[in-house]
């Protein structure tokens, strides 16, 4: 099992190389997705798209499986690359592997603070809630938790810093180098249910639909629904976000993107059963197995589906992770540009979205 100390000298690493890998991608050294059209229409001939095999990152396996993105895009080439946590996304991004990727909160803020708001823009929400501290018998509330390991996802990840906020709130001492009142063992999602089931882990701060699978699967129980945490129990759980230089490069195929996004989007809040059939294909082609119906149905409950990317959230999750000692003081002043998708929202009759006084809408 992944310890603390392993992942930190990771990140750690990671963060050496992040100047190296901005400047390259700046210079556009790394980036072979393609040049313009001839016409300049700002159209690329590929588009790299990141996601995660998760229920939270529904609008991108529907988008993928339904042919959504592809249907938009063209003559443009979709390539995908599945990731466990947003950390290692942003690697993917920094190093120019990617153009666009689904994404929580703490990692994009990360990217744009370590590239100083150069790197990466928010160009719309994915999905709200999704997710839960599951634990094991015996734990019902925060005292019963010293002395116990609990599982995230990866160092410096959404729910990494939701959970070490949590505990600190609750009094008990947790740190990125390990030790404290509780172990936080970041941990592939993939090994969570195996690891809970054997006893290893006491719990898990999980995105769905691995919280599901270990009430269901694995006897667990909910100790904190992260949605009860927030005001009317909204908070971004994933965004969609772009490299800026291929946002200006090639404006038409964001936006084509965006369509995708848009429609995915719509087909889940507009037909449940037809978007949870999508969501287990893609898993299932994102090299996972499909979910049971009771554990794909519970999963789809708690989370809601939205291009919204509820950017009054954005600073919390910012002081969080700050507080979590994961991430820096960042100046979030122009990481969205929503003008893109609210052109599209415009043009279907529907709300457009506020980026909170946080850049362009």
């Amino acid at each position: 099992m992944p310890t603390n100390r392993t992942s930190l000298r990771r990140t750690l690493a990671l963060l050496t190389l992040v100047p190296v890998a901005v400047a390259l991608a700046a210079c556009g050294g790394t980036n072979n997705a393609g040049s313009a059209d001839s016409a300049g229409s700002g159209t690329a001939d590929e588009l790299r798209l990141g996601y995660f095999a998760n229920v939270t990152h529904a609008a991108a396996l529907i988008g993928v499986d339904e042919g959504l993105f592809a249907d938009e895009l063209g003559d443009t080439k979709l390539t995908t690359q599945v990731f466990n946590a947003g950390p290692d996304e942003v690697e993917a991004l920094f190093a120019g592997a990617l153009d666009a990727a689904y994404i929580g909160p703490s990692p994009t803020i990360n990217a744009y603070g370590q590239s100083n708001g150069d790197a990466i823009r928010i160009i719309a929400g994915a999905a709200s809630g999704g997710a839960q501290l599951v634990v094991r018998d015996g734990i019902t509330s925060s005292a019963d938790l010293k002395g116990t390991t609990l599982a995230s996802p990866q160092l410096g990840n959404t729910q990494d810093v939701a959970l070490r906020t949590w505990l600190t709130d609750e009094g008990l001492k947790n740190s990125v180098e390990g030790g404290g009142d509780v172990t936080i063992a970041p941990t592939a999602n993939s090994d969570v249910l195996n690891l809970f089931q054997t006893g290893e882990l006491d719990g898990a701060w999980v995105p769905e639909p691995y919280a599901s699978r270990l009430v269901l699967e694995g006897g667990g129980h909910v100790l904190v629904n992260e949605k009860d945490l927030w005001p009317d129990g909204e908070f971004v759980t994933t965004h969609l976000i772009v490299r800026t230089e291929f946002l200006q490069q090639y404006p038409d195929t964001v936006a084509a993107l965006l369509r995708g996004h848009v429609a995915a989007v719509e087909l889940a809040t507009g037909d449940a059963t037809a978007a949870k059939t999508a969501v287990n294909a893609g898993l299932e082609a994102a090299g996972g197995k499909a979910l049971g119906g009771e554990v794909l149905d519970r999963a789809w409950s708690e989370l809601t589906v939205t291009y919204d990317p509820i950017a009054s959230a954005l600073k919390q999750s910012a002081e969080n992770g700050v507080a979590a000692g994961t991430s820096e003081k960042t100046d979030l002043n122009g990481i969205y540009d929503l003008r893109p998708l609210n052109a599209i929202l415009g043009d279907q009759g529907l709300s457009t979205v506020s980026a909170g006084g946080l850049g362009d809408e």
